[in-house]
């Protein structure tokens, strides 16, 4: 199985939070995305899914969903 990477693409690190602003994910999260075993992006996605309810962020679009629906 592939695991789609977060990003979207809006690569900007939070002062606040040590986030990127768009996919959520930690410096060290996004280095080590490439090299990382399925489960552990599995982990990471979950994750980045508490972080944007905890933040209160939108959810970000998907294939699934086109753009405008």
């Amino acid at each position: 199985m592939s695991i789609a990477s977060p990003c979207i693409n809006i690569c900007r690190m939070s002062a606040t939070t040590g986030l990127c602003e768009g996919c959520f994910r930690s410096l060290d999260e996004i280095a080590r995305w490439s090299r990382s075993e399925d489960t552990d992006k599995l982990r990471v996605l979950e994750l980045v899914a508490q972080r944007r309810a905890a933040l209160g962020a939108a959810a970000a679009p998907t294939l699934a969903s086109p753009e405008g629906a």
